[in-house]
């Protein structure tokens, strides 16, 4: 496989044959099946009035020819407006097509891309983790754009010019067999070319299309990180990736501008070719002036429809590529799903318990090895532990992110197995170190966009309860003040609030904070601090942090190292045991002092 074939793939990517991918399409063209078979029937109808133009024109010419011997110019009147009725049905027939094709194919693509992004959604956050956010955004984005053009354009293309061919070769044969013998020879000719031509521009494609996947990522990456490129003066080497990136896509399609700047002109010069040996052999086999002007009609519905079936079978080539990648895309199982029998739950007390949990990320790297513990309704546990030591992972397999190898988790006594993910979830409030921040305004990040559901009152009730009143009052919008990107008009400690302010929001009975008041400022954390010991009489609260003096009034602090619990207790319990807590306590007062 090439090498810009293997960055472009993603998990789970396959080959797929174009008639597999044809039967799935169909799955999504059934719905609007009778748009395209009365699309196909004016298709037809329109090829065969287009065919019948030169015809008309061949009696009209042999007429002209024939006035001097008193041919009536009322008949040539007739001739002359049935040939214009003709071109105005045509085009008529061609506008409803292409409506019912355009109507018929955006519905399709419609309920494509929402299948692809509800299905990203239900993915689990490993799966994510290994797919580049740039190739999701490509496929969901661009990739469904391309076969909304194989629905509207290309096989309809295709079908028309193979229909437009073998109309015109049938009317040639029944005007001059010996003429349309030799007119076959160029269309051989042409065939060839074409065939070729298609090869040579298919592997550009492919080229082009996993590059500009790549670059997609790359660019999303390095706008994400811009701020990281310029703490450490890094633009200029960013500027000169981006230039060689940038560059070898336009050289990319330099390549097919090439190509067709070639092939368009000799298609042209053999249109030529054969129009001056069509005068040539009319001439020598006596025919009409009217079957001279019929052919020379009957060469450009000949020529134009080959050259432009070489590029539809192109957008066939890259329309199966896409559609490829797309239910590739649609085919990885989500790892983390409902079983047939999981139960909704609609409230929680809180009581959560690890069983011997054993979970690695990858083969048997183990994370977590052995972990049991209890934690009692409403109690505040804390984890505490070096990196590495299992924290977060725990976390993460409470809301089902990722699936324990080996034991059982169970809350209020229901392995989380058996609990729909969604009902799981709405019970629990995480507050994690990143907050994210949705483009929007204040309410809409509280809400999540269902401001809807909640008044003015009530979303700022939470956040006074939460101390982010304390800054949101400031601003000129209150809850209406916008918020740009991630947040980034905010400090991390406004952030931290307004998450704070989300997760009250949800009445979740479980709360998750993970590394909450980590590089935040004294004043801040104070606020932080205050809004964390209201928040704790909601429910059971779990608290991942570094530091030790924002865990001492936890009910249960559990020491974690190298993926096992070495010690349990409170605060001064642990401390009295002068083991792994007392000598991770000692070490930050020395630091702190």
């Amino acid at each position: 496989m090439a090498q810009d074939d293997v960055k472009d793939r993603l998990f789970g990517d396959k080959k797929m044959s174009l008639w597999t991918i044809m039967v799935r399409t169909f799955a999504y063209l059934k719905k609007e099946i009778w748009s395209f078979v009365l699309a196909l029937v004016l298709l037809v109808f329109s090829v065969a009035v287009n065919m019948l133009t030169p015809l008309v024109l061949k009696q009209f010419t042999n007429d002209l020819n024939l006035a001097e011997s008193g041919v009536d110019f009322h008949d040539l009147l007739i001739l002359g407006l049935g040939y214009f009725g003709l071109i105005v049905i045509n085009q008529f027939l061609v506008y409803i097509q292409s409506m019912l094709l355009q109507k018929a194919g955006q519905k399709i693509i419609y309920r494509l891309r929402n299948d692809v992004f509800e299905h990203v959604e239900g993915m689990s956050i490993a799966q994510l983790n290994m797919m580049p956010v740039g190739s999701l955004v490509t496929r969901v984005a661009f990739y469904t754009a391309n076969m909304s053009d194989l629905f509207t354009n290309t096989l309809v293309s295709i079908f028309r010019n193979i229909l437009t061919i073998a109309g015109v070769a049938v009317i040639m044969f029944i005007l001059s067999p010996a003429l349309a013998g030799i007119m076959m020879g160029f269309l051989a000719v042409v065939f060839v070319i074409s065939f070729f031509f298609s090869r040579h521009v298919k592997r550009i494609f492919r080229l082009e299309r996993a590059k500009q996947s790549e670059f997609n990522s790359f660019l999303n990456e390095s706008l994400s990180g811009m701020k990281i490129v310029q703490l450490y003066v890094q633009e200029n080497r960013k500027k000169k990736q981006f230039d060689e990136q940038n560059l070898y896509l336009r050289k990319l399609r330099m390549k097919v501008v090439a190509a067709f700047a070639v092939y368009r002109p000799t298609i042209s010069f053999l249109y030529y070719l054969a129009l001056g040996a069509t005068f040539f052999f009319a001439f020598r086999l006596n025919l009409s002036s009217g079957d001279v002007v019929a052919f020379y009609m009957l060469l450009s519905n000949f020529f134009s429809p080959i050259e432009r079936l070489a590029d539809s079978l192109n957008n066939l080539q890259r329309a199966h590529a896409a559609s490829e990648k797309l239910y590739s895309l649609l085919d990885v199982k989500p790892d983390v799903v409902d079983s047939p029998s999981a139960i909704a739950i609609d409230s929680f007390r809180g009581e959560i318990e690890f069983r011997n949990v054993w979970f690695a990320y990858e083969n048997e790297d183990w994370i977590l090895k052995d972990v049991s513990f209890h934690v009692a309704p409403k109690q505040t546990v804390a984890f505490v532990g070096a990196t590495g030591a299992g924290k977060t992972t725990i976390l993460s397999l409470i809301v089902r992110n990722f699936v324990p190898q080996k034991g059982d988790i169970f809350i209020d006594g229901i392995n989380i197995k058996d609990i729909q993910i969604k009902s799981l979830r709405k019970a629990v409030g995480q507050m994690l170190q990143d907050v994210f921040l949705f483009s929007g305004s204040i309410k809409d990040n509280i809400t999540l966009y269902d401001s809807d559901a909640y008044t003015d009152e009530e979303v700022m009730k939470v956040c006074d309860y939460v101390n982010a009143s304390s800054f949101i009052n400031n601003l000129d919008g209150g809850l209406n003040s916008p918020v740009i990107e991630k947040g980034e008009n905010f400090s991390s400690g406004q952030r931290q609030l307004l998450s704070f302010a989300r997760t009250v929001l949800s009445h979740p009975q479980i709360l998750i904070l993970d590394e909450a008041t980590a590089n935040i400022d004294t004043e801040t954390e104070k606020l932080i601090q205050d809004s964390l010991n209201k928040m704790k009489s909601i429910g059971t609260m779990l608290v991942v942090a570094h530091r030790l003096s924002t865990i001492q009034h936890s009910d249960n602090i559990i020491v974690l190292q190298g993926g096992r619990v070495m010690e349990s207790g409170t605060h001064q319990e642990l401390l009295h045991q002068k083991g792994l807590y007392f000598k991770l306590y000692q070490l930050q007062f020395e630091q702190a002092s």
